[in-house]
């Protein structure tokens, strides 16, 4: 299969998603969670959401952490957009917009809000930001998993 065709990847991930040893480490147990699928169309959806911004709260309000970013290509949901809702959710801002920086590069930008909320632009990626810059990715994960700044 080559791998430089992106569908390759897509049917890989498949395979590798539904593998029972895979699923056994991701903590899926048995009978629970029918086989994985990348794309789920056409979407059985039976209602509407008018709005994502009360299941955003609560988790913020309970001080979960959150990583919430987007690359800064993207067309599909772009990072404007994305901060419009963080700002209806009316968090304090506690490090203001600034750079985050990965082998000395400029790999995207951030900004800090209370409650544990990050969100981060990843510079140069497109909807699915880790197929697009999987090193600044990883160490933007990296990092937030392990409480660092970015």
């Amino acid at each position: 299969m080559p791998l430089e065709c992106r569908e390759s990847g897509y049917l890989l991930s498949t395979f590798w998603a539904n593998n029972d040893t895979v699923r056994y480490t991701l903590g899926i147990r048995k009978e629970t969670v029918a086989d994985w699928h990348r794309c789920n169309i056409p979407l059985p959806y039976a209602y509407d959401i008018p709005s994502a911004v009360p299941y955003h709260l609560n988790v913020t309000n309970k001080g979960y952490p959150a990583l919430i970013y987007s690359g800064d290509h993207d067309f599909v949901v772009p990072h404007v957009g994305t901060q419009e809702w963080i700002r209806s959710l009316n968090l304090s801002i506690l490090d203001d917009w600034r750079p985050w920086y990965v082998g000395g590069q400029v790999a995207g930008f951030t900004r800090r809000y209370s409650n544990n909320l990050t969100f981060a632009t990843v510079k140069g990626a497109g909807h699915t930001a880790p197929e697009y810059k999987l090193k600044e990715c990883l160490e933007m994960l990296r990092r937030w998993l392990s409480g660092a700044s970015l």
